[in-house]
């Protein structure tokens, strides 16, 4: 006799099994969705009806099993294979897949959210953001670009607005030093008189001439004793003197009523750009100085050729705006010529706001022994009125095979005063490296040249990337490449039991665990590769064998329907 529980026994299995094809057709549609996540169905059978208990066996009869017939099957749940999908390169830099476990972590309207898909794209502001507006969030960076792994953030890349510039830190000088040289054994040196034959002479009642006399108490050596050869408004210009193989910048003193003959005697050296405080042995302190009992300046330069100083009278003349003439001030006689194995070059370094400033560099043959020989750097470099001002001098030892004694290191401050750069500029100068360094051998002729030099203009972001680490780097057009965030990971104890949002967004949910914030590679969380995106892991010959199943197990519900349907028929056609 038919029975109404086979009709609900199969309409179980027609529900079952239609809920199966809902899955398998999600999956399907889904087989090109980026980082998709497929879905089984699982089911499990109803509660069994028990015609008949089981008995154990005894010692006349075998045992007998229970007797049970089911009421059919239902749906159990749904479970979702976090299984990474196949990478495809895309060659964007906003496309970003992660290779193992973990999500990206994303925020919209103020609500975290995770995802697998990795397809960003950068807004108005340059941030990173899904297709569906939220935005990706990581480690940030400070403004001297230090990831702050403390903190959560917006990443954003913008790209032609952002600036940078770095001041050099670090520079290093290789090449040769010629070790058979000559050792440096005198200066340039000059006497500047009021004449070929005479000095300065005060004024009468003015007192003898002193360092520290004032301008204004010189006398006129074309007008004889009453005249004042300096007036206030004045000013002293020196252009056209050479320093070696370099034309010195033009320089002007301006004559002021307190103005005094020291005050003249520094600003000569620092135009002539005379390193006042390179002291080698035996040879008289450059720099200069008034002398009371000649009345004239000595001029005393620096050691070695490229110091040598050239300039005649013309390249000392006194303006005055209020007649518009020009005058030389000094007589000039050339008494010393500066001598010594010697060579020169010029590096650019960059200040705080990336500024370009060019360094000269030399070096002077000052000792020769059984030990090594000495050598005496100068480095000087333009201040922010063009002048060539010092910057540091000192020596430098080699041993007897040429090589440099210990890793000598010099720190280079460079006045930036007036630039709006930090002043003083400071730079470290070393002359040995991993595959270079300064030697001081026997040659023809010295060579010495930068190998090296960190600092930059000013450059705008170009392009970036993300590496493994989820790190993401800006390339600047300077070729500076600086952080500018970082990606992180959330991981979760158990990611199957995660809310599906759509939009390719997960959130928490009881069964899944409290999300763990990491960086790429820790806590059990995948690597970070960029340019790329994770393909949906749906496999579509699996899901076409299981949508026939599940098309089969549907016929055969609804088969057991129809049979149980006849029957019935057949038994009321008996009754009737």
């Amino acid at each position: 006799m038919a029975s109404t529980t086979a009709l609900f026994t199969g309409l179980s299995g027609l529900n079952a099994h239609a809920r199966k094809i809902d899955v398998i057709g999600n999956n399907v549609a889904n087989v090109n969705t980026t980082a998709f996540k497929s879905t089984r169905l699982v089911f499990n059978d109803l509660l069994s009806r028990s015609i008949s208990g089981g008995t154990p066996p005894s010692d006349f009869s075998g045992g007998r099993n229970p007797s049970q017939i089911g009421f059919g099957v239902t749906v159990a749940g749904t479970q979702r294979d976090f299984t990474p999908g196949p990478i495809a390169a895309t060659g964007k830099p906003e496309d970003l897949a992660i290779d193992g476990s973990g999500f990206f972590i994303v925020e919209r309207n103020g609500e975290r959210f995770y995802t697998r898909d990795g397809s960003f794209q950068l807004d108005e502001n340059f941030n990173l953001t899904t297709a569906g507006g939220a935005r990706l969030l990581g480690h940030p960076v400070n403004d001297q670009y230090e990831i702050q792994r403390g903190q959560l953030g917006t990443l954003s890349a913008p790209i032609g607005t952002l600036t940078i510039a770095e001041a050099t830190r670090n520079a290093r000088m290789a090449g040769n030093l010629n070790a058979s040289g000559i050792v440096a054994g005198g200066a340039s040196v000059f006497r500047l008189g009021a004449t070929e034959a005479n000095g300065f002479t005060p004024l009468p009642g003015a007192g003898p001439l002193e360092p520290g006399s004032l301008l204004l108490d010189v006398a006129d050596p074309a007008e004889g004793a009453a005249g004042q050869f300096f007036a206030p408004g004045q000013s002293i210009e020196v252009s056209g003197v050479r320093r070696g193989e370099t034309t010195l910048p033009a320089r002007s003193f301006l004559i002021t009523a307190q103005s005094t003959l020291q005050d003249l005697a520094d600003f000569l050296s620092s135009a002539m750009s005379i390193q006042t405080d390179a002291l080698p042995p035996g040879i008289t302190p450059p720099g200069v100085a008034f002398d009371p009992a000649t009345g004239s300046f000595s001029v005393n330069g620096n050691t070695g050729v490229m110091n040598d100083l050239r300039f005649d009278a013309s390249r000392i003349r006194m303006a005055d705006p209020a007649t518009g003439t020009s005058r030389e001030v000094f007589s000039v006689e050339r008494l010393g010529d500066a001598t010594g194995e010697s060579v020169r070059t010029t590096m650019v370094v960059y200040d705080s706001l990336g500024t370009p400033v060019e360094v000269d560099v030399g070096f002077v043959l000052e000792q020769r022994g059984d030990g090594g020989t000495a050598w005496r750097y100068f480095i000087d470099s333009k201040n922010a009125e063009g002048a060539k001002v010092p910057a540091g001098t000192g020596v430098i030892n080699f041993d007897n095979r040429g090589r440099l004694v210990g890793d000598q290191r010099v720190e280079v401050q460079i006045d930036r005063a007036g630039t709006g750069a930090e002043s003083p500029m400071r730079f470290q100068l070393g002359f040995r490296g991993d595959e270079d360094q300064l030697s001081a051998l026997t040659d023809l002729n010295s060579s010495v040249a930068t190998t090296f030099r960190d600092g930059a203009p000013i450059g705008t972001l170009e392009n970036f990337a993300v590496g493994r680490d989820g790190v993401l780097y800006g390339a600047f057009s300077n070729t500076l490449i600086r952080p500018l965030g970082q990606v992180v990971m959330g991981t979760f104890t158990n990611p199957a039991g995660l809310n599906s949002l759509g939009d390719n967004l997960f959130s928490p949910a009881a069964n899944s665990g409290p999300p763990m914030i990491t960086q790429p590679g820790e806590l059990g969380s995948g690597q970070i590769i960029g340019g790329a995106l994770e393909q949906s892991n749906v496999d579509i010959g699996r899901e076409f064998i299981d949508l026939v199943l599940a098309q089969t197990g549907y016929t055969a519900s609804s088969r057991v329907i129809r049979t149980t349907d006849e029957l019935m028929q057949q038994l009321l056609s008996i009754v009737g």
